[in-house]
């Protein structure tokens, strides 16, 4: 496989996962509301290992994940779209856009309140959900298109996990974090000595991840450290990297984020839920993903391109630029994520979901019908020959 077609896998998998992940979160909302809606809930929260399934869920399996989107933009620099510096700038402004419009109308809305601390919520953008809603377009959808949404969402996701490590880790433990930055380098070093057993890498990761859940750190952050320090060398099938990011496409697609919907959207949806989609917090939340996330992509995206720092790529247009951005609302995965760091408090916690869950059904629906009318029969032509060439 070469580059491209290493796209095309990840592009493929996400797609099918993110149709997945909508299975999931209604039938668990449906649990969730049903009779057994106790029993459900209790499923998640029963003690493994002195840990809940939650936890091992959240913290544990969500590592993997971030070694999937760490290995992602590794190879997206060395040998893909950001490997060209305007052709990266692109991506890379409207992300940076995509995340600080949201979070200042979040905190616009909640500054000097106790939801204040949400405001990386609607920073986010799911990249499963994102990209299923766009394959439901087909043919139409050009390709380079895919791939901006593709590297916008993967930014943001460092954007997040870089808003995680920053605001929502608990008190540090200089010991283990100390611990944790020796074990860094040390597996910097293997990977300058040109060691290439991947099972070394996996195996201190695994004493990195320990390291930093007791320094205070949010652990998930070792799956992008770890991306980084295993062995890219030329990004053929056989280096490492590629090996180990062609293995994890399939299981964070099919089993690990289907999984962390079923535990993280068990809503119990009260008879008076709209009331609470009125509060500065759910307002913040819903506005910044649905007005926030395409308004910013699309605005730093034309600065970037007015002040010759990017180009548009061939067959983009700045109306589609904006459907992506609509899409980009679809905050889901990692905008419950940062929900559960952010606050305590069970009903503020569900309140947010909500609020999250309406916003990226709005998103989505908006970004479909968006692209769908946008996207006229020459383009679809035109995508065809991009596609079959």
């Amino acid at each position: 496989m070469n580059p491209t077609k290493l796209f095309s896998e990840f592009f493929e998998s996400e797609k099918a996962g993110g149709l997945i992940l909508i299975v999931c979160t209604l039938v668990s909302l449906s649990l969730a509301n049903s009779a057994i809606g106790p029993s459900y809930q209790h499923l998640w929260h029963a003690g493994l290992m002195s840990k809940s399934v939650e936890f091992w869920i959240n913290d544990g399996l969500m590592t993997l994940f971030f070694l999937l989107v760490g290995l992602e933009i590794e190879r997206e620099i060395y040998v893909g779209e950001f490997a060209e510096r305007r052709k990266a700038m692109l991506p890379i402004m409207a992300a940076v856009g995509g995340m600080a419009v949201p979070a200042a109308i979040h905190f616009g809305f909640n500054h000097g309140t106790s939801f204040e601390n949400g405001f990386g919520i609607p920073m986010a953008t799911d990249i499963a959900f994102s990209l299923g809603i766009l394959s439901l377009l087909g043919k139409r959808v050009p390709l380079m298109l895919k791939v901006f949404l593709t590297a916008l969402a993967i930014i943001d996701d460092l954007g997040a996990i870089i808003i995680i490590a920053l605001f929502y880790s608990d008190g540090v433990t200089w010991l283990y974090l100390g611990l944790s930055g020796a074990l860094f380098g040390l597996l910097l070093l293997l990977n300058r000595r040109k060691i290439t057993a991947l099972w070394i890498y996996l195996s201190l990761g695994v004493v990195l991840w320990y390291c930093l859940y007791q320094s205070g750190i949010h652990p998930t952050i070792t799956g992008v450290l770890l991306a980084f320090a295993i062995p890219f060398g030329d990004g053929k099938e056989s280096s490492p990297s590629y090996q180990l990011q062609h293995f994890l496409h399939k299981p964070v697609a099919f089993l690990i984020l289907p999984v962390f919907a079923l535990a993280n959207t068990t809503v119990v949806i009260p008879a008076d839920f709209l009331g609470g989609l009125t509060n500065s917090n759910s307002l913040g939340i819903i506005l910044g993903l649905t007005a926030g996330k395409p308004a910013g992509i699309l605005a730093f995206s034309l600065i970037g391109i007015v002040m010759g720092w990017c180009v548009l790529p061939e067959g983009i247009k700045r109306r589609h630029i904006l459907g992506a951005g609509i899409l980009a609302g679809i905050g889901f995965t990692m905008s419950i994520f940062i929900t559960l760091l952010a606050f305590e408090d069970t009903q503020v916690i569900n309140g947010a979901k909500i609020a999250v869950l309406l916003a990226s059904l709005l998103a989505g629906l908006a970004g479909y019908f968006w692209l769908r009318f946008t996207l006229t029969t020459k383009q679809i032509i035109y995508s065809t020959y991009q596609q079959r060439h």
